[in-house]
């Protein structure tokens, strides 16, 4: 997919933004007691998902800031393992203090978004050594945050998901189904899409990140 054109761009700044506010009205639901509960994700709690957010927000920043600088950095100094620590680390850390750092990130973030230049925008940052457009990072982001906030186990589920996010992103997961199938579900899902046979009633689906949408897709810089 072509660049983005700068009303693309706005919109989508535009929804992370919607995103950030909705994520963080629940997070004021928050009381200190729920950090160390169980999120929806087998094996984190709500500290996890919340230190994981700051953390991606974070990444966001120094790839965006370095940009700035004429500089492509990559998203996380020290990689994955550097970022599985930090979040393990980050969720143990005093209740409030893992609250107040979700809500900080953002800021961070969103003062970073207003920050950026137009030369900015057509930098890059790397993702595990391969260049990441800095303008497709604001998508990934909005992504992040609408799928971690159902994660919370609070009161956000799918259905909350606003229409401008799945508008994009219901497209774009399904131009990837091919590739996470395999040949029986995908000729059992073909033979119902042209009415030559019933609907499955199971499939077996790699997971979303495997495939090669996983730093591409919509919003992508050239």
């Amino acid at each position: 997919m072509s660049a983005p054109q700068d009303g693309d761009l706005a919109a989508v700044l535009a929804g992370a933004r919607g995103s950030h506010e909705r994520l963080l009205a629940t997070v004021d639901t928050l009381a200190p007691g729920d950090v160390a509960t169980p999120s929806l994700l087998p094996g984190w709690t709500v500290g996890h998902v919340l230190t994981h957010l700051a953390r991606n927000a974070d990444s966001h920043t120094r790839m965006l800031r370095g940009a700035l600088r004429g500089e492509h950095l990559e998203q996380y100094a020290g990689g994955h393992e550097q970022r599985a620590a930090d979040i393990e680390d980050g969720a143990r850390r005093e209740p409030r203090a893992v609250i107040d750092d979700a809500r900080v990130s953002v800021d961070r973030l969103e003062a970073t978004w207003g920050a950026m230049t137009d030369d900015a925008w057509a930098g890059h940052g790397l993702s595990l050594g391969r260049p990441w457009p800095c303008r497709q990072t604001v998508f990934h982001r909005w992504r992040e945050v609408e799928i971690h906030h159902v994660d919370l186990g609070r009161s956000y589920g799918p259905a909350d998901w606003p229409d401008d996010y799945v508008a994009v992103e219901l497209p774009a997961m399904l131009a990837q189904l091919p590739e996470r199938l395999d040949g029986s579900d995908s000729r059992a899902l073909l033979a119902w899409l042209t009415g030559r046979g019933s609907q499955p009633s199971t499939m077996t689906l790699a997971a979303w990140q495997s495939v090669r949408y996983g730093r591409g897709g919509p919003f992508s810089g050239p």
